[in-house]
């Protein structure tokens, strides 16, 4: 505690020092989320892969969409973790500077990546908070946080849900299905491609009772 009782502020190397300890703290938060949206995504690959047994086109499509999501969801982690260590080596470089010229330096590097940051719900809050300490250290300009973000064209997703839906039906049955883009969009595929194929793969050729139970389930769908 200082005179009258106020906290004496920080000195710009132990700002400096905290910012690249919060920063570490971050990334392996956004490692840890990572690999537990991995995980997930293992568990809806094989629910994929058992509804395109079964010929579920829309439980198929459903779980594209999931799939397409964590992939989304991955790359923009993998993006903020590549903006936490830019924002790092930048702090390094601030210390290097403070021991040459005494002053923290004004950095568009970091103005930019710490914009990016603020924008994932992940870290946001730690982000803002920071942005405002380096705002009064001189580091950044003050920001405006884009809220325009979170659109998604519908029409893209589905198209890319029904990519990943045909890459399944593909790996599953050898390559009989899945080569038309239409093959699950349209309509399913006949009960006698269905059968044809597995006759082709041995991931469909388990006994007849299941691919009797299949074309009752196409039946059952169609009507």
């Amino acid at each position: 505690m200082g005179l009258f009782g106020k906290t004496q502020q920080k000195s710009p190397k132990d700002m400096v020092q905290d910012w690249t300890s919060k920063l570490r703290k971050e990334g392996y938060g956004l490692d840890r989320q990572v690999r537990a949206i991995q995980r997930e995504e293992e568990k809806t690959k094989r629910a994929l892969k058992d509804s395109a047994k079964k010929g579920e086109k829309e439980a198929c499509v459903i779980l594209a969409k999931e799939l397409i999501h964590s992939k989304k969801a991955i790359s923009k982690l993998y993006a903020a973790k590549a903006e936490l260590n830019s924002v790092q080596m930048s702090m390094k470089h601030q210390l290097s500077t403070l021991r040459l010229a005494g002053a923290l330096e004004k950095s568009a590097d970091v103005m930019k990546s710490m914009h990016s940051l603020i924008k994932i719900p992940e870290i946001q809050s730690t982000m803002m908070e920071m942005s405002k300490e380096m705002m009064k250290a001189g580091i950044i300009e003050e920001m405006l946080e884009d809220t325009m973000e979170g659109f998604e064209d519908q029409d893209e997703l589905e198209d890319e849900a029904q990519e990943e839906v045909d890459k399944i039906l593909f790996d599953l049955t050898a390559g009989e299905l899945g080569k038309m883009p239409t093959a699950v969009k349209d309509s399913l595929p006949s009960t006698d491609v269905i059968g044809a194929a597995a006759s082709a793969s041995p991931l469909l050729d388990d006994d007849e009772d299941e691919e009797d139970d299949m074309r009752a389930r196409l039946e059952a769908l169609r009507s």
